[in-house]
């Protein structure tokens, strides 16, 4: 039996040892690139992919007409508005014959003395006697809640003469503001509450 010299068994050892190391490292390589690859075509695919897009979904009224013909909220809305321009034809369109109106009147009166079409372009039409060239706008875009809706307005138009109690010249221009808020039904408006600045109109008008 041969007998290896313990300096010969220590260098075979460390020789296997490296020869071992060495035969790891060529298998671990290759892996470790594989993987790296691997890796980068997961991040190439993800960022070819379309990216998800969180959507905040937001309720919008329609400006058209329901299937059942009723007319939706902002085109009530709008027609509102024309009518107050002065575009009474759209009033039977939009207003109920039950329509009524909450509000107290400037020359004292109450509002509830106004009822259906016909008495609000009434109403409509003694209030822009005044001004006859009244223009109403929206500054607020309106909120529709239900079966109510509320509409922020800008109005402007030439004093002509003839409101009580004015100092104004005629000609002179005013701006005021207000808030409507009305209730539908059946795709009509039948109630009403209004809002109006009132100090700011009769401070330009000179009757405060």
């Amino acid at each position: 039996m041969t007998t290896v010299p313990p300096a010969r068994t220590t260098r075979l050892r460390a020789s296997r040892l490296r020869t071992t190391r060495s035969h790891r490292a060529r298998l671990l390589v290759p892996a470790a690139l594989a993987a790296l690859a691997c890796t980068a075509m997961t991040a190439t695919a993800s960022d070819a992919s379309p990216q998800t897009t969180t959507t905040t979904t937001t309720t919008t009224v329609t400006t058209a007409r329901s299937h059942d013909g009723v007319q939706r909220p902002t085109v009530l809305l709008d027609n509102w508005l024309r009518l107050w321009n002065g575009d009474y034809d759209r009033a039977p369109g939009i207003i109920s014959p039950a329509f009524r109106v909450h509000a107290a009147l400037l020359d004292g009166g109450d509002g509830s003395s106004i009822r259906g079409a016909d008495g609000l372009v009434a109403w409509i039409k003694q209030t822009r006697a005044a001004f006859p060239d009244l223009r109403f706008t929206e500054q607020v875009t309106p909120l529709v809640d239900g079966r109510h809706a509320s509409v922020r307005w800008t109005a402007t138009g030439t004093y002509a003469g003839g409101f009580p109690g004015a100092k104004a010249e005629p000609g002179t221009v005013v701006t005021f503001t207000g808030t409507d808020t009305l209730r539908m039904r059946d795709g009509r408006f039948v109630e009403y509450w209004v809002n109006t600045d009132t100090l700011q109109l009769l401070t330009q008008l000179k009757v405060l």
